[in-house]
Parts: structure tokens; sequence; C-alpha cells
């Protein structure tokens, strides 16, 4: 896509610190948990995959002045999206075999098992999310904040609800403004929330997290969009799960509407419009410009 690109930045630091607090969360949580659903659950949370999310926790934090450990809260935000794609493969959803290079989860485990282990994660990020908060010593009110952000972006207003919006318009035509409804509630609302959880974690102006959300929904919307180019443009292997859903599912897409080179210009808009909120704001770190670049610039 055609944003100028900024200098890379090496997150590599940071993923092993949030896979290393991910098994410190199971540990803790899991320990006395045998059978096919906590084995899921670990599975799950085992999967290889970008870490934007857990990442956007920890720019927004350091961007908002944080100095400490995040990853731990950073992990908790992994939880939700992990159960997001458990869910997201289940047959009576999108019917996939395959997620980051591997067998799905209830392909592995069975539906039963990969059903009641989505469902099982959804608490287990808030308590977790509420547990990494306390011990970084937040106040209450701080941490019932995170919490309920992080709650909000799952549910009917946020991943959930998008998510049903997705299913019904399977086989319509949709429109721009009803596409972009479902993918800033599907895919938007959990990006938006986790660079708004770093900004809370880190005490941030009321001014400074609602320009966080701002950029968290615009890269949020531009991530979902290159999603749907990469459907029409990647193989299988490149993206790590089945490309060419979109049309198998006769799904209404960025690309359908706008052809492949609007849906990029769209895209690089977004981008551009995150970044220069945050760069009025005096906040746009490299690495927050890195990540908004690097949603529409990435090959999976």
């Amino acid at each position: 896509m055609s944003v100028p690109r900024v200098a890379p930045v090496d997150f590599s630091h940071d993923r092993a610190e949030v896979a290393r607090a991910i098994e410190q969360l199971m540990a803790r949580e899991l320990q006395d948990t045998k059978g096919p659903v906590a084995d899921a659950i670990r599975y799950a949370l085992r999967g290889e995959g970008k870490r934007l999310r857990a990442i956007l926790v920890i720019a927004g934090y350091r961007a908002a002045g944080g100095t400490g450990d995040v990853s731990a809260l950073a992990a908790a935000i992994e939880v939700v999206h992990a159960y997001s794609l458990v869910h997201d493969d289940l047959p009576c959803m999108d019917d996939d075999d395959m997620r980051r290079g591997r067998p799905t989860v209830h392909r592995v485990f069975g539906v039963p098992a990969a059903t009641a282990a989505g469902m099982a994660m959804v608490p287990l990020a808030a308590l977790s999310a509420d547990a990494a908060a306390e011990a970084m010593g937040l106040a209450p009110a701080v941490r019932g904040n995170i919490v309920r952000t992080l709650m909000r972006a799952s549910g009917a207003g946020g991943m959930i609800g998008g998510q049903l919006l997705d299913l019904e318009g399977e086989g319509l035509s949709l429109d721009l403004e009803q596409l972009e409804r479902i993918h800033r509630c599907k895919t938007g609302a959990l990006i938006e929330a986790s660079i708004r959880i770093g900004g809370l974690a880190a005490g941030a102006a009321p001014a400074i997290e609602e320009a966080f959300g701002r950029y968290g929904a615009s890269i949020g919307l531009a991530f979902q969009i290159a999603d749907d180019v990469l459907d029409i443009t990647a193989t299988t292997n490149q993206l790590g799960k089945t490309a060419g859903k979109d049309v198998q599912f006769r799904k209404s897409t960025y690309p359908a509407l706008l052809g492949i080179a609007g849906a990029e210009a769209r895209a690089d808009s977004l981008v551009r419009e995150a970044c220069l909120g945050l760069h009025e704001l005096g906040v746009l770190t490299p690495e927050l410009e890195f990540l908004a670049q690097f949603v529409v610039a990435r090959q999976s």
C-alpha cells in the first residue's frame, strides 16, 4: 500500500515477554484444571501470532508515559483475541480447518471442547486483567475501568455483536456504511480497546485516551480492509489460514465494493488519519506509527 514507511521497530522482546506472561497466566489459573477444555485453552493461547493487540497495549502504555512492566495486562487482551479465533473457526461460524499454520482448536479437541474453551476464556481474561492491574498497583477505579473496557469490546457492542452482524450479512449486498459498522465492532473494537487499556494503565489524560481510541478504531478498520485484500491476493500458506473464505461464504468485502486499489486507498487514508490524531497531541511514537503502517503492509 502507498503510505510512506517509517523505520521498522523490533518488538521481538515484547512478544517474548507477552508469551512468558501467557505461560504464567496458564500456570496460575489452569494448574488444577485437567481435561480437553483446559487443553484446548492452552493450545489456543500458545498459537503463534502477531500479538498485535498485546503490542498495542504496551506501545500505548509507553506513549502515555508508563515505565513499568505491562506484559501481564497485555496477555489478558490476547486471551480475548484467542477466544474470538476459537469461536470464529467453529463449523457454525466460518468452519475453518487451519489457523496460524496449524489445525484449528475444534479440529484437535472437538467442537464441544472448543466451544466450552472459548466461553471459559472470557472470564479468564477479565480475571487476568484485573489481577495484572492490581499487581501494577493501579487504583480499584482504574482496574474496574480496564476490565469494563475489555469486556465492552468483547461483548454485544463489540466482537460478539459484530460477528452476529457478519453472519447475518452473508449472501447479502451490503453497502460501505453497513460493512464498516460490522468491522468496527468485529475487528476494530478489541484493537481500539487494547491501546485504550495501555493508556489507562499509564494514567493517560482523558484527551489522550480518547485520541488513542480514535487511533485504535481507525487502524482496526484498516486491519480488516487489509484482511479482505489478503483473502484474495495471498495463499493459504502465506496466511496460515484458508484463503478465499470470503468468496466461499459470499460475504460483502471492501475489494468487492471498492476494488482492490480502492480498498487499499481507504486503508491508507485510515492509517494517515490515525497517526495525525496522535501527532497533534504529541503522542505519536515511532512504535505507534510503525504499528499503524504494519496493519496494512503485512502479508498475513
